[in-house]
Formats: C-alpha cells, sequence, structure tokens
C-alpha cells in the first residue's frame, strides 16, 4: 500500500469572522491539510482558537509564525483588509504558498504589485472568492451553460440586509486602505460573480451612497455592468433594506429563473457546522428557485453549496501542481471594477472599462 503524504501544515493568520467561522473550519475538514498555527492579538479569540483547534499552536504576533516559515507549507490571510498585502507579501517573501481573503487589496495597483512579487519568487497566491461555490451561483451557471434560459439579457444579485445600527470594526473605517463600506464588502462576491457568469465588463455606472445617520462609509450602493457579450448585471448591496429582494434572477429570452435567500453555508458554519456532515450546503424544496415563465414556473433544486472546495483545490494544487481555485488576477479585475464604479457614483457617469 503507497504511504499517504503527511498533511500540508497551514498557518492562519487572523481569527476574526473570516478566520474562526470560515477559514479555520474549512481547512480543518479538509484531507490533506492541518491547521499548525492561528496567530491573533487577541486575548479571547487566542482562548476560543485553544478551543476549537487544540492540536494547533496559538501565537500572538505574525513576527513569531515567520520565525518558524520552515515548518509551514501554506499561510492563510484573514485578518483585515489593510493588512491583506502586507501580510500576504511577507508570506510570498517566507517563500510559502499563500491564500489571502477577499478583497485582495485596496487598490489595484496594490494587487498587481503583490501579484508581480509572488510570480517573481515563483510563489502560488489565490484569494479567497468563496461565493463562487454557493449553491445559487452553481446553480444559475449550470441553467445558462444547458440554455435553460435562452439567450441572457439580464442577471440580477443582491446582498441586501436590515442593519440600520452601526456596528464598531475597521468594515465602517472611512480610512482609505481600510476598504470599508458595502461596495468593498459585499461587492466583491458580486461583481466576481457576474464576470464569472458573463464575462469581461465594457462600461460601468454606480450609485453609492451613505444612508444611515453618521455612517463613515457607503452602506447602500448599485452597481450597473455593461458586459462585452451583451448581458446587462444589476448587482445591489445594501445594509438599510428593510425589505428583501431576489438573491438571483436570471433572465434570457426563453425564460427567468429567480432564486430568495443567502446560501446556508455561512450560517452553518457560524452554528459550528462542518462541510463533511450529511447534508451540507443543502437548501429545502420550499426555498428551490423557480424556472420558466409567469404562469408557468416550476421549482428547479438548488445545487449543495460547496465551499470545501475551494480548499480542496487548493491542496490538490501544491501536492499536484494543479491551478489554484482562483486566479489572483481576476481578484484585481473585481477591485479595478469597484474602483470605476466608486468613480462612476462621484461623477454620476457611465464610465468605460479602460483597455488593457
Amino acid at each position: 500500500m503507497a504511504n499517504t503524504p503527511a498533511p500540508l501544515r497551514v498557518g492562519l493568520l487572523g481569527y476574526g469572522l473570516a478566520g474562526q467561522v470560515f477559514h479555520a473550519p474549512l481547512i480543518a475538514a479538509t484531507p490533506g491539510l492541518r491547521l499548525d498555527a492561528v496567530v491573533t492579538g487577541n486575548p479571547q479569540r487566542q482562548e476560543q482558537a485553544r478551543k476549537d483547534h487544540p492540536d494547533a499552536r496559538v501565537l500572538d504576533d505574525a513576527d513569531r509564525l515567520w520565525e518558524s516559515a520552515d515548518s509551514l507549507d501554506l499561510v492563510v490571510v484573514a485578518t483585515p483588509n489593510r493588512t491583506h498585502v502586507p501580510m500576504a507579501r511577507a508570506a510570498v517573501t517566507a517563500g510559502l504558498a499563500v491564500v489571502v481573503d477577499k478583497p485582495l487589496a485596496a487598490t489595484a495597483a496594490e494587487g498587481r504589485a503583490l501579484i508581480d512579487e509572488a510570480d517573481r519568487r515563483g510563489v502560488p497566491l489565490t484569494v479567497f472568492q468563496n461565493r463562487r461555490w454557493d449553491g445559487d451561483f452553481l446553480t444559475a451557471r449550470r441553467l445558462i451553460a444547458e440554455g435553460e434560459l435562452g439567450r441572457v439579457l439580464r442577471f440580477e444579485s443582491r446582498f441586501e440586509r436590515w442593519r440600520p445600527a452601526i456596528k464598531e470594526g475597521w468594515r465602517e473605517s472611512a480610512a482609505p486602505g481600510e476598504a470599508g463600506g458595502a461596495l468593498f464588502d459585499l461587492g466583491a462576491h458580486l461583481v466576481d460573480q457576474a464576470v464569472q457568469l458573463f464575462g469581461p465588463v465594457r462600461s460601468v455606472y454606480a450609485e453609492v451612497n451613505r444612508r444611515r445617520p453618521e455612517a463613515q462609509v457607503d452602506d447602500d450602493a448599485f452597481v450597473a455592468l455593461t458586459h462585452t457579450g451583451g448581458v446587462h448585471s444589476h448587482l445591489w448591496m445594501s445594509a438599510v433594506t428593510a425589505q428583501l429582494g431576489p438573491r438571483m434572477r436570471v433572465l434570457g429570452d426563453r425564460a427567468g429563473w429567480t432564486s430568495y435567500g443567502l446560501d446556508v453555508q455561512e450560517d452553518a458554519l457560524r452554528a459550528g457546522g462542518r462541510p463533511d456532515a450529511p447534508g451540507w450546503g443543502e437548501v429545502p424544496a420550499e426555498r428551490y428557485g423557480r424556472l420558466g415563465v409567469d404562469g408557468d414556473l416550476r421549482p428547479v433544486p438548488t445545487e449543495a453549496g460547496r465551499y470545501q472546495d475551494f480548499y480542496a483545490q487548493v491542496a490538490a494544487a501544491l501536492r499536484d501542481g494543479t491551478p489554484m481555485p482562483v486566479d489572483p488576477r481576476d481578484a484585481v479585475a473585481t477591485v479595478e471594477l469597484i474602483e470605476l464604479a466608486h468613480r462612476s457614483a462621484e461623477r454620476g457617469e457611465v464610465l468605460p472599462v479602460p483597455a488593457r
């Protein structure tokens, strides 16, 4: 019997929402990966990390991780946005493959420079665009590929919430390096999904607003993308939506498909669920999206969400040399579109996407 290779050792930077709820559980559930170290300076989070992952080292400073870089194979950056690039660059300098939470960088220029550095050093780099593995996104992609909708005319996608009270934290900070606000936080998912479904964008129009009293960053935004193939993507992201719209609506010249409600995986992870549990990522039949035309609609089973596929592909890339799950250049293109959306909102104009 062939020897089973030793698991790849992972260092996780940050144990807030991203680190604790998303990355750590997914890493722990992925065959071939082992969560070796968690870095957080917060004493309460240190205690929680030790409870959640008793076999992992818990460190209070990233410098201690770099001192033991030879004992690691992969670093995951799940720290606040302003630290994504410096932490990822430190990992690249140490010769360690790196996963960076979205957005890759606060500016496209910083993201491109990081990619260039990783390429120069021959270090694998990818970005955690986990919403590519949402069940509704997978279902929409399948229906489009199978021609169920005919020629797609318009794509509508929403990440809407009702959170009228401002919460403390860096996401509500107006400092440019924080990349705070709804457009960066939620738009990084919506824009990426739209481009994955319908390809490059030729123009952008956006409305970006601060609706809550005392808000320092945008909390209500609309972005319209015109894709080079002719599809129009209309994207909403908001913290002040008292009545939620459809999560997704795809309209074609033959039929439409509409789905309500967010993917179930985040809530499952928050509740302590793991992707190796039976029924992971499945939604109940009453939440299936509807396909057809008014008067002739039928439910279509939603594909099970598969966040675990991201880290399975990371492990395969490091073991076998297959591609990383997300090309970091896609993440830079998303930041470029978000930057253009902010400029469009400031000017009140439709702006063309510069040729590359």
